[in-house]
């Protein structure tokens, strides 16, 4: 592994030139499910797109650490190499411990395993079984929580939510010998509450299914991923968001994830840092099934605007802006709208 201070240089082999790399503060996660199972084309990756992913993951400029690292480096704000990138694997289907697995260690690329205990425990078909999420865990691969039974947490109450963290966590125990550290709320659907119940089940991390860059001023309980599948899996859109920056943020308004009638639609707030509040005028929004929503900046305060409220159910968010050397800074939002 590369340490890196603020600058390093890296000998390249085929020239024996020095190749400078830049550190970072941010890096991109993915999130996938299935591999080559093609009647789920929404969590699907096709083994085609997933073999030209690692063929382009594997080239020099990226770095692809484990999800840990990457967290632990950004909180104590030590730099991560430029186009750091981390993978992570949800719901454990067999798909991946057949297809994924064999592909990623040939690659030496690690990467998590989001793990919802309840399916593992019944054997159902299409799942892994214990041992071979042993397997995985024994050749170096985090392993993570996904609730026990992949609840909708965001609907659900605080008792039932504390429940599913408690019996998971029992489970990682017994089967594994140890409890996760990390998160990935079922669906990407989250809310404060669920936060502070997963901080209070001993989790430190918490991942969504929302498009954008983790940074070191991130959430640390609500980090973005980038969504693989077939429809959105293509090589451009890897390359797109792997090479993503950071639109930092802070003062983000609502808080809470979770919106309600008084506040549906809501107007997505946020003050922007950093080099990118100097060059707002590029910066685009589009709201889910609404399109472009409308802007208003008060200087490096931004205000998102939609035409009507969200239907029940998932909605996001997503802003960028272009930069100067043809990569996107990005930021993105998950809400979750409880049925009236």
């Amino acid at each position: 592994m590369i340490r890196f201070g603020t600058f390093a240089f890296l000998l390249a082999a085929t020239t024996g030139q020095a190749v400078p790399v830049m550190a970072s503060d941010s890096a991109v996660v993915l999130m996938y499910h299935r591999f080559g199972e093609t009647a789920h084309p929404s969590t699907n990756i096709r083994i085609k797109q997933f073999e030209a992913h690692l063929e382009e993951l594997s080239r020099e400029k990226y770095t692809v650490l484990p999800l840990p690292e990457i967290v632990a480096k950004l909180r104590t704000r030590q730099p991560l190499p430029d186009r750091t990138v981390g993978i992570s694997i949800d719901d454990a289907f067999l798909s991946a411990y057949h297809e994924a697995f064999p592909r990623l260690r040939e690659a030496g690329l690690p990467f998590t395993l989001f793990v919802a205990t309840a399916p593992v425990d019944r054997n159902l078909s299409g799942f892994m079984d214990w041992d071979q999420i042993r397997k995985l865990r024994d050749a170096g691969v985090t392993i993570g929580s996904q609730t026990h039974t992949h609840l909708h947490m965001a609907r659900s109450k605080d008792d039932q939510n504390r429940g599913e963290l408690e019996k998971s966590n029992a489970r990682f125990r017994a089967e594994l010998g140890e409890v996760p550290t990390m998160i990935a709320y079922p669906f990407g659907e989250y809310s404060l509450a669920v936060g502070r119940l997963s901080k209070e089940a001993g989790l430190t991390v918490g991942f969504g299914q929302h498009s954008g860059v983790v940074h070191a001023d991130s959430d640390m309980f609500y980090l973005p991923r980038f969504a693989m599948n077939e429809n959105f899996g293509g090589i451009s859109r890897l390359k797109l968001a792997v090479n993503a920056l950071p639109l930092t943020v802070t003062e983000v308004t609502p808080a809470d994830p979770l919106l309600s009638e008084s506040n549906n639609p809501p107007i997505l707030g946020f003050t922007v840092k950093g080099p990118a509040a100097k060059r707002l005028s590029g910066l685009a929004c589009y709201a889910s099934g609404q399109g472009k929503a409308r802007i208003e900046r008060l200087g490096s305060r931004v205000e998102v605007r939609m035409q009507k409220a969200f239907s029940s159910g998932r909605a996001r968010i997503n802003c960028t802006m272009p930069t100067q050397s043809g990569r996107w800074r990005w930021f993105g939002m998950q809400f979750f709208v409880p049925k009236s």
